[in-house]
Order: structure tokens, then sequence, then C-alpha cells
């Protein structure tokens, strides 16, 4: 009995200590590459939408302005990208914001 629960929390701890590993590894897999001096992280992170200023500008025309703000703030933060102006000719801009779709498959994004 007291070998089996030995084994048992052995087992345990070396099951713990490969998930750690394995944690490290795939953090480890996503450092950013230096290519040319820039890293593609640091570029992705100085690209990154202004999503409360940027939905302000394109609900500012809406009739529900604050579910309008809601909800282009979820697409925003999907999609890091809110399409210019205030109509639905400039949805085609941003491709995701574009195709996000509600469970009734209606447009999500504003």
């Amino acid at each position: 009995m007291a070998s089996s629960r030995a084994l048992l929390a052995l087992l345990l701890l070396v099951l713990a200590l490969h998930l750690v590993h394995s944690g490290y590894v795939v953090a480890g897999e996503a450092q950013p590459v230096m290519r040319g001096g820039s890293s593609s992280l640091a570029a992705a992170a100085a690209e990154k939408v202004n999503c409360p200023g940027a939905c302000a500008v394109r609900c500012s025309r809406s009739w529900k302005p604050k579910m309008c703000l809601r909800m282009c703030g979820v697409c925003c933060s999907r999609c890091n990208c809110v399409p210019s102006g205030t109509g639905v000719e400039t949805r085609a801009q941003c491709a995701c914001y574009a195709n996000m779709k509600n469970p009734k498959g209606k447009n999500k994004c504003p």
C-alpha cells in the first residue's frame, strides 16, 4: 500500500516536471525573431490600434452609441483594426472586423 502511494507520488512529480518543462519550451518558441535589427513582435506592438479613439470616430454617428462603442471595442481588441469613417462602405478595410458574425449570423462589428 505504501509503495503504491510512493509510486503514484513519483508519477505525479514526473508529470508535473514534464508539464513545466513543456511550458518553458512553448514559451521559448514564442521569443521574437530578430531580423535586420528589429523584432516582428516589437513591430506588431508598435502598430497596436488605439481602440477607444478609433471606435469613438467609428461610432460618432451611430443611433446606439453605447452599444456601438461596446461592440466596436470587442471587435477592435480581437482584430487590432477598425475601419475608417462611419459607414458600411469602409468595412472592407479590415477583413477580420468585416467578417466577424454574431450567433445569429449577422455582422457583429458596427
